[in-house]
């Protein structure tokens, strides 16, 4: 059924194809008549010529043609080509070329004459013209009139269409508005349409409820029940940048510096459990502050906005935070639980450079104490001069790391699944500042990386194992020792490893070298000279994190790792996941073919380890089979 839209462009259309074809047909029939009348003309010139009796009375003939003034063309010429008169006069009218007939040639051979000739056809294209517009003209006035008058029965009909809607839709939706509607008869009684709205009804209280749960999902953290980034973006940019007002307060970011180390080491319900421990603790102590606001920006950092607050009021939330901090960190036995960096804020800074300022502060922070806080109160922090701050704390704290080897081993031991296993125990590196205090160690390694310090760190780790091996008399142990990718791929740490390891020779083969597989896919090559130069002087190489890239079996088998130690997100809830453990069990067995040990980490739960041993995994590491111990 068409609209009544529709039905006015459709008439609009049909109108103007009559239109066209109309003025087709006329113009046709004017080049009829056109070409009728050349015939004619034809007949005259052919009659006054042959009353010629020789060339010179062809000015004459021209002449007579002339006069009539029917002509726009008009060529008189000999047998042999010779011109003897020329006239033409194109036509000036739009339609004249359509409707103009083709030449037409006389030939008189008595004279040796031929006349070409055209004649005019202006008048006939102008009155053609003029017919097509007054029959177009015509045409649009007839719809426009037939247009207005369907519209004026149109718009009674529907207005009383949208009356009965209206008077419907309040029996659905009440409205003091409709109240009147509500009291008058019926114009129409449609059961369907009462139906319909009813269902729309429906449906929208359903879009309703799906809209109010889609956006609390979307602005909210489900481990903490927290705001999460979206909201902490769009509260900023509402209520601050876009505000009339003077606005200030201070931006408190606080990093969970342990979420990494529990994650591996205890298992991620371990790690949500600290993250929700944390989300607590803030929650109670930013409750105090009127107006103030907590959110989890990602997994380990949270943002705390506590608005018309100076920075000296803000100071004590982070002291209190560093209190219950401590007391958190000693009833959880953690190294650390959280840093903080504090600064101020108004309507005219940038959120971007508000972050970076915190940023910075949590990096002061972690080399000072355990859970510390640092407030920063510099406007150009950001600048050369003084953004260097928190790294050159940090490259303090590392090279006294370095220079008086502050480092402590720990040892989690991965448990073989089989008699004929043949597993390791992973090496667990923990770092001291000056007072002794335990560095976070995930921001002590991003730190060394970004400071470029990680391959001096790998060579201490390195010494200190293989010192302690000897010093304990440990050789019937086999140990694992995590390098860093660039490590790998730096040549004179190659060379440095490898004497280390010649002068060695009753200890290297009963160590192992973790190198993530992303690490090794940086450079093929030069992974696969690191491989060969470990299996040379004994020692063997674990290829961890895998199934995170998308290296092909046929890489391993061109390395030749000797384990694969599958990702914690493949191991996790392995018991309840049919796809990891058909994923898992694929790897065993291909790996198994390469002669490969496959390994299996962030093992909690009796489950998961009997669902690993279903699969033929050769050992599992977690903190079910055993918490990281002094080495």
């Amino acid at each position: 059924m068409y609209t009544f839209s529709q039905l006015l462009i459709r008439n609009a259309i049909l109108g103007l194809l009559f239109s066209l074809i109309s003025a087709v047909l006329m113009i046709f029939m004017f080049r009829l008549y056109v070409s009728d009348k050349q015939e004619q003309q034809q007949q005259v010139v052919t009659t006054l010529a042959e009353q010629i009796i020789s060339h010179q009375d062809v000015k004459t003939l021209s002449q007579v043609l002339r006069k009539k003034n029917a002509y726009q063309r008009i060529t008189i010429t000999t047998q042999a080509g010779e011109q003897l008169y020329h006239f033409t006069e194109p036509g000036s009218a739009l339609l004249s070329g359509i409707i103009s007939p083709e030449t037409t040639e006389i030939s008189l051979p008595a004279l040796d004459t031929i006349i070409t000739m055209q004649v005019t056809s202006d008048k006939e294209a102008n009155l053609a013209i003029q017919l097509i517009l007054l029959y177009v003209a015509a045409t649009a006035f007839f719809i426009i009139v037939a247009g207005v008058a369907s519209t004026r029965r149109y718009k009674a009909f529907f207005n009383a269409i949208n009356w009965q809607i209206k008077k419907d839709l309040s029996l659905i939706l009440p409205d003091e508005k409709n109240t009147q509607a509500q009291s008058d008869l019926d114009l129409f009684d449609i059961p369907d349409l009462k139906a319909g709205l009813q269902e729309i009804k429906s449906l929208i209280d359903e879009q309703k409820q799906d809209s109010v749960e889609l956006e609390r999902e979307a602005y909210t953290e489900p481990l903490t029940g927290l705001a999460n980034r979206n909201q902490f973006i769009k509260h900023f940019e509402q209520k601050i940048h876009q505000s009339d007002k003077k606005v200030f307060g201070v931006l408190l970011i606080t990093r969970c510096s342990e979420l990494q180390t529990i994650n591996q080491v205890r298992g991620y319900n371990e790690g949500d459990d600290y993250i929700k421990n944390v989300a607590n603790i803030m929650k109670g102590e930013i409750a105090r502050y009127q107006g103030g606001e907590l959110y989890r920006l990602n997994s380990s950092d949270f943002a705390s906005l506590l608005p018309n607050t100076t920075l000296q009021q803000a100071e004590k939330y982070a002291q209190e935070l560093t209190l219950k901090f401590n007391d958190f960190q000693q009833a959880a036995d953690l190294d650390s639980v959280a840093y903080s960096g504090l600064v101020a804020f108004d309507e005219k800074k940038p959120l971007g450079e508000i972050l970076a300022l915190a940023d910075t502060g949590i990096s002061v922070a972690q080399t000072q104490r355990v859970n510390a806080w640092y407030s920063q109160k510099e406007q150009d922090i950001l600048d050369n001069a003084s953004a260097g701050y928190g790294n050159q704390n940090w490259r303090q704290e590392i090279e006294n790391v370095i220079e008086n080897q502050r480092v402590s081993l720990l040892v989690q031991s991965i448990q073989p699944n089989t008699r004929n296993s043949k597993v390791y125990g992973e090496v667990l590196a923990r770092f001291l500042n000056a007072s002794d205090e335990l560095l976070p160690t995930a921001s002590f390694i991003a730190m060394a990386e970004k400071l470029d310090k990680i391959t001096a760190i790998d060579q201490i780790i390195i010494s200190k194992a293989i010192s302690e091996i000897k010093q304990k008399n440990l050789q019937a142990n086999h140990f694992g020792i995590n390098i860093s990718p660039r490590s790998i791929h730096d040549q004179q740490f190659v060379i440095w490893l490898e004497r280390k390891l010649l002068r060695e020779p009753d200890i290297a083969p009963h160590i192992v070298f973790e190198i993530t597989e992303y690490g090794l896919q940086q450079n093929i090559k030069t992974s696969k000279r690191f491989i060969e130069m470990l299996h040379r002087v004994g020692a063997r190489l674990t290829v961890e994190r895998f199934g995170v890239g998308l290296t092909s079996f046929k890489f391993f088998r061109d390395l030749k790792p000797d384990f694969i130690k599958m990702d914690s997100s493949y191991t996790r809830d392995i018991d309840e996941d049919k796809n990891n453990q058909y994923f898992i069990r694929v790897m065993v067995d291909l790996a198994h073919r390469l002669s490969i040990s496959v390994l299996a980490e962030s093992v909690e739960t009796l489950e998961e380890k009997h669902t690993l041993e279903k699969l033929f995994v050769d050992g599992c590491q977690g903190f079910y089979i055993g918490k990281p111990k002094p080495m």
